[in-house]
């Protein structure tokens, strides 16, 4: 079970914005590309700095230190990282991991293969594999299934709503309205460093 709650959180290019996300929900977070969305997901993460106050199940990730709030809260880049050679040496726990990538439509073990020859799509299935192979109670997911097959699309989307189901709370950035409303129980709307909840007013006009 977690809580995730965003208090007055801002930073440049983001004004404050408040919300919580309770544990089974999900939180689609919708506006225009350079609206803010990457910057809000950077400041929960701690990966940029920024003011405000972020809080995991009443606990302030200013109690703990950085590398546990990063694995408890787990965020999900549009574009991750890969430091070493092979797709082995990304992971901690390559059994546990590789249950999740074989789910995610990987016939073969890709433990051995180099990175340079992934193509985009397999990036971002492994990554996602990566940050759920963590165990995080919250997920920041930054456009997770862009540049996904419809198959793969409907997997990431089930496997994240099973760890929904197990307790965790959630943080989806997509331009897809009806992605939205298939995988959120809310949605968080931002333009021009704005954000507000759906409510009264819609999001605004989403550009690619």
């Amino acid at each position: 079970m977690a809580t995730l709650d965003v208090r007055t959180l801002r930073r440049p290019g983001l004004a404050a914005v408040s919300f919580r996300i309770q544990s089974g929900e999900c939180l689609a977070v919708q506006g225009a590309s350079g609206a803010g969305k990457t910057l809000l997901l950077r400041a929960i993460a701690d990966l940029d700095p920024a003011d405000g106050d972020v809080a995991l199940d009443g606990v302030s990730r200013e109690a703990m230190p950085a590398p546990r709030w990063r694995r408890l809260v787990g965020y999900l880049p549009a574009e991750s990282g890969w430091w070493a050679e092979t797709v082995r040496e990304h992971f901690l726990d390559w059994a546990k991991a590789l249950a999740l990538i074989r789910r995610l439509g990987f016939a073969e073990d890709p433990a051995g293969w180099p990175i340079a020859r992934l193509s985009t799509g397999e990036r971002q299935r492994l990554a996602l594999a990566r940050a759920l192979a963590m165990e995080p109670q919250a997920l920041l997911l930054d456009e997770p299934t862009a540049s996904l097959d419809p198959t793969s699309v409907a997997t990431v989307e089930a496997m994240v709503r099973e760890r929904r189901d197990r307790g965790a709370c959630v943080l989806w950035v997509t331009h897809d309205g009806v992605q939205a409303a298939r995988v959120a129980t809310r949605r968080l709307c931002i333009e021009a460093g704005r954000a507000w909840e759906e409510g009264t007013h819609g999001c605004p006009a989403i550009s690619l």
